[in-house]
């Protein structure tokens, strides 16, 4: 197809279909443990669901490009390693503002480009800060004594509190399992109702650490009390855990963000995290979001990727897109 037809595409796409106004931000409501009770889980359905995504849809060639710089858009760039320096931050940030080579973007016929959010520790919200100074992009910060979450919980709400101060925009807190574990639903509903208020106007991410709750059930119980608790997105894991963001979980979840609306009226958000490496992967995770819950969903006020190693694969699809050819990994350096 002629690059002059893939540029119209691309153009052409994004005047017909603007991102939405932010969603009215979700309160939360009184928890509702009858609700919460009768939640059910057919396993086999969902898995059986989840299995035809990846094969049922096939994206190819301009279209393709399209659905992968959107994934760009909705990217959280994420760095939590022990070794993390004010360098490393700053050179992620660098990244953030040009995820994509420039002279890939001008082929595809894209002006500007930025990804969703930096992530990072709170030890480096104030550098990040200072490193996307007028690009738009916001910073969140991992809360509440991530990834565990065992921290003494007036602690939990001092580090929410001093990530906001530094300038944190977004804060992704981790619930404490044994909760949701043990069914305690009215304790993580007041745990995460705390975390919101010290939010006060920074976005709250819920991170399930899904690997750990054991069943489907818990899940869908879970998603539903942090989003009664006014969780702004619901968000899989930590990306520590050994089983990270999977489609059936996915499913579950937001499915539980569809019921949520269909009763309150308020739009929550969703992000998947950890284990989401290849382009491939990340067209799955928006072709389930677009099936599901709609294209509000398609974009990064309402549904984000937590990927640390995920835009350097896409990179190089969209430089394949662009040359016919695949380029060595170094030439997609993440910092």
């Amino acid at each position: 197809m002629p690059q002059a037809h893939v540029n119209e595409q691309k153009n052409g796409r994004r005047a017909v279909q603007p991102a939405p106004p932010h969603a009215e931000r979700n309160p939360g409501c009184p928890l509702d443990l009858g609700w919460v009770e009768n939640l059910r889980v057919n396993r086999s359905a969902i898995e059986r669901r989840t299995a035809t995504l990846p094969g049922r849809r096939t994206v190819k060639q301009e279209w393709q490009a399209a659905w992968l710089l959107r994934a760009i858009e909705c990217m959280d760039l994420t760095t939590l390693s022990g070794d993390d320096t004010p360098g490393t931050v700053q050179r992620l940030c660098g990244k953030a503002r040009q995820p994509v080579r420039a002279d890939l973007l001008e082929a595809l016929g894209v002006p500007a480009l930025h990804v969703g959010a930096v992530c990072v520790y709170h030890e480096f919200v104030a550098t990040a800060v200072t490193a996307l100074k007028g690009s738009g992009i916001p910073v969140a910060a991992v809360s509440t004594g991530f990834p565990a979450g065992l921290n003494p919980h007036a602690l939990k709400l001092r580090e929410i509190s001093a990530s906001v101060a530094d300038g944190a925009q977004e804060i992704d807190i981790v619930i404490s399992r044994q909760y949701a574990l043990n069914g305690d639903w009215q304790a993580l509903y007041d745990e995460v109702r705390a975390f919101r208020e010290a939010c006060g106007d920074a976005h709250m991410k819920t991170i399930l650490a899904t690997g750990e709750l054991g069943t489907l059930r818990n899940v869908a119980r879970a998603s539903v009390v942090c989003m009664m608790a006014g969780a702004d997105f619901i968000k899989t894991s930590t990306g520590k855990e050994t089983e990270n963001a999977t489609l059936p979980v996915s499913l579950v979840m937001v499915r539980a963000i569809r019921e949520y609306q269909e009763r309150t009226g308020y739009k929550v958000g969703f992000k998947p995290a950890g284990g989401i490496r290849t382009a491939k992967q990340s067209l799955d995770w928006l072709i389930l979001m677009k099936e599901e819950l709609g294209d509000d969903w398609l974009h990064p006020n309402l549904f984000r990727f937590g990927a640390s190693s995920l835009l350097g694969d896409i990179e190089r699809q969209l430089e394949h897109f662009v040359t016919g050819q695949y380029s060595a990994a170094f030439r997609h350096p993440m910092a």
